[in-house]
């Protein structure tokens, strides 16, 4: 019998000024140029990518995942408002006609600033500049429990691991006479005021109210409670006090009970136990609270700095290195006062760092003087359901249809792809007029029944 080749990396070495390594694994061709590195296609790393398109440059781009995520609308992907492929679009498409470009799916394990190169889960590669882009991960502030029995909301996984929890448990709760393990799977409790949990909870009361009394009309969804709790005192900290109880009026009147200056203790899967003494029982909680640095072993020390994101100085250089940059979410930016704890992890901030440093690392390849980072706060937004939503612009505040206009607006034209834009376009117009959201689907194995 003819055993498998090996998949064991071969070190070869090509000349062009320092050595350049490649694995048989990455196949990486060295092209006699200088070597960019990024590591995470989010927001930040493909505005990159994408600046650096038609310079004398390679151009690498590593992450885990074989696509791009648009994680403002990961809610209704949970809440069956839009198809998955909607809000995915896959690298090697995006960069199809970009000449000098490479995409290697696999997890960046280390960083070797010394021998510059990184260890990946394919192999070593040299870099001769390096991006660190790799965003945030989930921050539970130390609760083994929770982050056992919670469900995050980062990644397109999660998106669709909520979506099969929300529609199986109704599923389940149809088939129990026991009304306390009914409530307990009809019941939701989503941690976090920002964004992410205003919009879910929105979503969720749309739900119970327009689609699922049609959908399981056996079931009494006066029994369905959706909790929303925030340790803060307001709603969508870093808006205005407008917008964040113009969105507590919405999430009432919708039927959303929220809890204002509380905090998760823990969470075994049933039960929530509150800071103030208060139980919450619920077999679904969704974790939306925070998020932290997600930083890449070989870096110094020094280099790592509040919340674990990348310390860096305005040309988003990484501090103790030369050929090391970090943006967005993973990175803190020292010296802009009005910013002393790092820019806010949002897309729009990651996206100006991006554009920046591709013409940064141009400026640097041909010896001429960067340009420091400062940020261009365009504002923020909220939507809150049908009709509802808050907006904070420099030049104006609006909540209400209007805002939730702008809202669908500027999400709209910040996908990526046409028919990726068509396809939500359609979804939220079919949805607006019909009150159905049809992705109600649930894919996943299940070898033990319902539940």
């Amino acid at each position: 019998m003819t055993k498998p080749p090996k998949l064991a990396p071969v070190l070869r070495v090509f000349p062009y000024g320092m050595s350049k390594l490649i694995t048989e694994r990455t196949r990486i061709a060295d092209l006699n140029k200088p070597r960019v590195i990024i590591i995470g296609g989010g927001f930040g790393g493909l505005e990159v990518a994408k600046g650096l398109n038609g310079f004398k440059a390679q151009v690498v781009l590593f992450d885990r995942y074989n696509h791009h995520t648009f994680q403002p609308l990961l809610y209704q992907v949970a809440s069956s408002g839009i198809e998955t492929s909607s809000i995915v679009y896959p690298f090697r498409k995006r960069f199809a006609k970009q000449n000098d470009f490479f995409f290697r799916m696999g997890e960046v394990i280390a960083i070797k600033p010394e021998e510059n190169y990184i260890e990946t889960s394919i192999g070593q590669v040299k870099y001769d500049y390096l991006v660190i882009a790799n965003g945030a991960t989930t921050n539970y502030y130390g609760m083994k429990d929770v982050q056992e029995n919670a469900i995050p909301m980062k990644t397109i996984v999660d998106a669709i691991q909520l979506r099969n929890k929300i529609i199986r448990n109704l599923e389940t709760a149809l088939l129990t006479n026991d009304l306390e393990l009914m409530n307990s799977l009809m019941d939701y409790v989503i941690v976090g005021g920002g964004p992410t949990g205003v919009e879910l909870a929105g979503a969720l009361a749309e739900l119970k109210k327009h689609v699922f009394p049609n959908d399981y009309k056996e079931l009494e969804f006066t029994h369905m409670d959706i909790h929303l709790v925030e340790a803060g005192p307001k709603l969508l900290n870093g808006m205005s006090k407008e917008a964040s109880d113009k969105a507590l009026e919405y999430l009432e009147a919708m039927g959303v009970k929220v809890h204002l200056s509380c905090a998760v203790k823990s969470y075994n899967g049933y039960e929530v136990m509150l800071n103030t003494g208060e139980k919450l029982i619920s077999r679904t909680l969704v974790w939306a609270a925070g998020v932290k640095g997600n930083p890449i072993d070989g870096l110094g020390a020094d280099a790592i700095g509040r919340g674990g994101r990348v310390v860096v100085d305005a040309f988003n250089r990484v501090k103790g290195y030369e050929n090391i940059f970090a943006i967005g979410d993973a990175a803190t930016m020292e010296g802009d006062a009005s910013f002393p704890n790092g820019h806010p992890m949002m897309a729009p901030p990651a996206m100006q760092q991006g554009r920046l440093l591709a013409k940064n690392l141009k400026q640097l390849m041909q010896k001429k003087p960067m340009k420091p980072f400062r940020y261009f706060d365009k504002g923020s937004m909220a939507t809150i359901g049908r009709n509802r939503a808050v907006v904070d612009m420099k030049a104006f505040k609006t909540q209400g249809f209007f805002a939730w206009f702008v809202w669908m607006f500027v999400h709209l034209i910040s996908i990526i792809g046409f028919r990726n834009k068509f396809f939500v376009m359609f979804s939220w117009f079919w949805s607006y007029f019909s009150y159905d959201k049809s992705n109600r689907l649930i894919i996943s194995r299940n070898k033990d029944g319902v539940n």
